[in-house]
């Protein structure tokens, strides 16, 4: 029994370990777990500190601080140095986000896919491909730089972005694979990473597997200040940081030429690895030069083809600095062995010969019409992201939360994803969803969709769905 009475004492959290099996830290940890998803701990709610809880409890601090330490590498609880320890604000939503497998019945605007037209142009290229006589050769491994064609077609595409590379590539399959192969490569369990407060799904379940902490970076205006990153680096000890710069996702801001350039001092000052996601670069027709170019040593900059020619593709390049090439490397080797060589192959002669240009300039046209779709039908309420961009980002009113009109859209037979999803520790998201608008099958369709959230944000709240 404790040796103080806490039967008046307010704690926001008093577990129950009198019936347990299990070491004790690994019983305290599965408790808050179960608490958090059954709802009785809400995001955000600040967990009594350690020594308490252990008094309470009558164990010591040190079971508190190893189930503590359990739970924050499952992305469960976020410790804020100097604040506490609070559950985090995503804590009990589905971190993957895939396409729903009952298609039919939900218009797709959840997972941000670009438009499926281009699938059939890749498809009647690659049928020109068997015809070739070595085109059998490319069911053995390949090498993880690929060989000379398929890296000067790598450099092409990147030279799109305004990015001169004198090096190989990297190949990994697609870029959560090049993120997930990053972190494993050079950081390691515990270790902390700076994002933006809302950020890719990708990076959070990729950090949750690793055990690895994302720390939000303050912001101001969208965009993190040199005082919020330095701040990080000194008090929240981050050793990483990860940036989304064009179309951010989910938010689809476009980072500034200055911040950039900041993040890039910021690096090279402090020793700061940072990953940047060009995932989306290749959408702006005019896009910005990548903060690689401004601290190439210090960058591990990521393109993927997934978003910007086909999904189907699972290729992605990486151009690292030279002091971490060969730990990407056989990290990278360690997980995949190798990336498809035909897919390697396709994705260079796509680019190769003209056909990946015409497929992106397809892409932001298509994009452009959808966006005026949007435009027409949301017209009165702020959604933001502009004409190339194949997503966008829907602020709520104050009647709603994302989580609440990521419910409703369902019932009403459209798949949007909440702020909710992409909230980093104990960062309090905006009531926001994200729509991507060139993900339904065609314009018709996201009329339809348009239609429906439309109705739902026009309604009070209390919507009325017909079975």
């Amino acid at each position: 029994m404790p040796v103080n009475s806490f039967e008046e004492y307010p704690m926001s959290w008093k577990p129950d370990i009198s019936n347990i099996s299990a070491p004790l830290y690994i019983a305290i940890a599965e408790q808050l777990e179960q608490d958090i998803k059954d709802g009785q701990l809400s995001p955000g709610t600040k967990l009594p500190p350690q020594r308490e809880l252990a008094d309470f409890l009558d164990v010591n601090l040190s079971t508190i601080t190893r189930a503590f330490k359990l739970c924050g590498q499952k992305g469960l609880i976020y410790a804020s140095i100097g604040s506490g320890t609070f559950v985090s604000s995503d804590a009990a939503t589905n971190k993957i986000l895939l396409p729903t497998s009952n298609s039919s019945h939900i218009i797709e605007m959840g997972s941000v896919l670009p438009e499926n037209h281009a699938n059939e142009e890749i498809t009647r290229y690659m049928k020109k491909m068997l015809n070739d006589p070595n085109f059998s050769k490319l069911f053995q491994y390949g090498r993880p730089e690929g060989n000379a064609w398929q890296t000067e077609a790598a450099t092409k595409l990147l030279e799109k972005v305004g990015y001169q590379i004198d090096q190989p590539v990297l190949l990994a399959a697609g870029g959560q694979n090049a993120i997930v192969g990053t972190l494993a490569a050079l950081f390691q369990p515990g270790d902390r990473i700076g994002t933006d407060p809302i950020t890719y799904a990708g990076i959070k379940t990729a950090a949750n597997m690793l055990g690895i902490q994302l720390v939000a970076i303050q912001q101001r205006n969208g965009e993190m200040t040199r005082e919020g990153l330095l701040y990080a680096c000194k008090n929240e000890h981050i050793k990483g940081l990860y940036v989304i710069p064009d179309f951010h996702n989910p938010t689809t801001h476009t980072m500034t030429m200055a911040t950039r350039k900041m993040i890039a001092e910021v690096a090279k000052q402090t020793g700061l690895i940072v990953i940047e996601d060009a995932i989306y670069s290749f959408l702006k027709e005019q896009p910005l030069a990548p903060i690689a170019t401004y601290a190439p040593d210090k960058v591990i900059y990521i393109a993927s083809v997934s978003k910007t020619i086909s999904p189907g593709l699972r290729l992605s390049f990486i151009v690292t600095p030279t002091a971490l090439r060969k730990k990407i490397m056989e990290t990278l080797y360690n997980i995949n062995i190798s990336v498809s060589p035909v897919m390697v192959e396709l994705t260079a002669r796509l680019i190769q010969d003209g056909v990946a240009q015409t497929i992106l300039e397809k892409h932001r046209l298509y994009a452009q019409q959808q966006n005026a779709l949007v435009n027409q039908y949301l017209h009165g309420y702020t959604v933001l992201g502009d004409g190339e961009c194949i997503f966008r980002w829907l602020l709520l009113p104050k009647k709603f939360t994302g989580v609440q009109f990521e419910l409703l859209a369902s019932k009403a037979g459209v798949q949007v994803y909440a702020a909710e999803r992409f909230a980093v520790g104990n960062a309090k998201p905006v009531n926001a969803v994200r729509l991507a608008i060139t993900a339904p099958e065609n314009s018709a369709q996201l009329e339809q969709a348009l239609t429906i959230l439309k109705d739902l944000l026009d309604s009070d709240g209390d919507y009325a769905f017909v079975d």
